[in-house]
């Protein structure tokens, strides 16, 4: 992951699996031994693993457009969002 990225924050890796990455670039699987009593392998002791590279694309990794900045809240906003929603609880 990049370096703003908080690796031990759930949503933050999951919004950057779904924004940052493309299927058919960013996606590899191998195939490698597996424990015998896995049932979901075609082949016994054999299963695979798939990896995903959700981090920002370089222009040697086939990416050629400026890489968007990422938007945050300020904290101005986000205190007045959090007290909207204390309001309709």
């Amino acid at each position: 992951m990049d370096e703003d990225c908080d690796v031990h924050n759930t949503s933050e890796v999951l919004f950057r699996l779904c924004a940052n990455t493309d299927p058919a670039r960013d996606t590899t699987v191998i195939k490698n031994p597996s424990d015998s009593l896995d049932h979901a392998p075609s082949e016994q002791n054999i299963g695979s693993h798939m990896g995903f590279d959700a981090t920002r694309k370089l222009p040697g990794e086939n990416y050629h457009r400026p890489w968007p900045e990422l938007l945050k809240m300020t904290d101005e906003a986000r205190a007045l969002v959090d007290a909207l929603q204390a309001q309709s609880q």
